[in-house]
């Protein structure tokens, strides 16, 4: 051991002397490393994955009943499903696709016509229309259809709090009736720059709301096949919605996208991990400035104090929806808003969507089994996508699931005539 004057010197001491002969630069470019590798796993960044995989994507994982008409004659058809989906290098993320999801898409200036819709409770929505006729570029007619035919109807169900303004409700608008589609978004109570008329307020198990409005679409259009888009926990209440009408539903067909489907395992899911625990507050003070534009029936109808005490979705559902529907407990609630339960009795074809790295909705909620055994449902699942996002091609502006219901509806729709005549 090295001594000075005698005296023996700490090996500490040696340490640091040592540690102090390398360069700062050395120290900083570890400490940038660290960062990235920190920043890679928070964010789920897979880029390098991508890389080694040649930039080729991931297959589209179909599940269906063995014997399914759907998948034999709509299904089986559509290229896209049977193809890979590649998400935007630059955006190899599922929390970049989801954050930036209305910041990178960018649709062409339009007007919707606006009609308002009473239930009958009183309530008011507000049902914003886009026809085919609308469009100056549209391009291609729906499969099946020719100019003689009933342009069919789509009705678009946005997620809870996002309405018929949010970019990504107005591409899919946009795009279907660009192919050929009359488009009408369904706005919940509340929303789209409507007031609170009647003594109830919208939330994520409110789905008779939605039959109110799919029974006078119909009334008003009876000879019009009438489809359906959910979005989220828009797709929630539309599965939600199919399964208790069963057999009695006006509607040809649906597609659900990034559904949460199961609210509990959604609310566990929320409090796991940091960015988890991120997005349940940035949703939660969105529910909660959607509450504040119409305090005075909340305030009538939940506990108002602790709603704006609320700091995640968990508690926001416990001061409002949970008082307002007469539930004990939130997880009272949150299984019966949950759609899972009740897919074994969806009688109508439908195509659900979902991310297994979506940051929002756990993969562990998907019922993949009850899926499975209904031969009226195809379930697709891509290994990246992120929440209602799915962004493909290098300039992130293209949706991919847009793309996908666009295409299974037309194939379906032509289905569909052909059974009608």
């Amino acid at each position: 051991m090295e001594t000075i004057a005698g005296d023996s010197v700490s090996p500490y001491t040696l340490l640091l002397r040592s540690l102090a002969l390398i360069p700062i630069s050395h120290y900083l470019l570890i400490a940038f490393f660290v960062l990235v590798v920190l920043v890679y796993n928070l964010l789920e960044i897979h880029i390098v994955q991508d890389i080694i995989g040649g930039f080729g994507g991931d297959s589209v994982s179909l599940t269906f009943h063995s014997s399914s008409e759907l998948y034999r004659e709509v299904v089986s058809k559509c290229h896209l499903l049977h193809g890979r989906y590649f998400s935007t290098p630059w955006l190899s993320s599922p929390h970049l696709q989801t954050i930036l999801l209305n910041v990178l898409v960018k649709t062409p200036s339009f007007s919707y016509k606006r009609e308002i819709f009473r239930t009958s409770d009183g309530g008011t929505i507000a049902l914003d229309w886009l026809m085919n006729s609308d469009v100056s570029e549209t391009s291609l007619q729906v499969h099946g259809t020719n100019t003689d035919a009933v342009i069919p109807l789509v009705i678009v169900i946005p997620g809870l709090t996002s309405d018929s303004a949010s970019p990504y409700i107005k591409e899919i608008a946009y795009n279907m009736a660009k192919y050929g589609w009359n488009v009408v978004v369904s706005n919940y109570r509340g929303l789209g720059g409507v007031p609170l008329t009647s003594e109830c307020f919208h939330h994520a198990g409110r789905s008779d709301d939605l039959g109110e409005v799919v029974n006078h679409l119909h009334s008003k259009q009876p000879e019009t096949l009438l489809y359906a888009v959910g979005t989220s926990m828009g797709a929630n209440i539309l599965v939600k919605y199919l399964g208790e009408q069963g057999v009695n539903v006006p509607l040809a067909g649906a597609a659900s996208i990034s559904n949460p489907w199961d609210l509990l395992i959604g609310d566990r899911f929320f409090n796991r991990a940091f960015m988890q625990r991120f997005y349940n507050r940035v949703l939660g003070n969105s529910l909660k400035s959607t509450a504040k534009l119409h305090q005075e029936v909340y305030a009538r109808l939940s506990d108002w104090e602790g709603i704006e005490k609320s700091r995640s979705i968990r508690e926001f559902s416990n001061y409002s929806s949970r008082i307002a529907g007469n539930f004990e407990a939130v997880d009272e609630f949150y299984r019966w808003a949950s759609s899972a339960r009740l897919i074994s009795k969806v009688s109508v074809p439908l195509l659900c969507v979902n991310s297994i790295d979506d940051p929002v909705c756990s993969h562990e909620a998907i019922p993949w089994d009850e899926c499975r055994r209904n031969k009226n449902i195809v379930l697709a699942t891509t290994q990246h996508g992120g929440h209602i996002a799915f962004f493909e091609g290098m300039p992130g502006k293209s949706l991919w699931w847009i793309r996908v219901v666009e295409e299974y509806l037309s194939h379906l729709h032509a289905t569909s005539s052909m059974s009608k005549h």
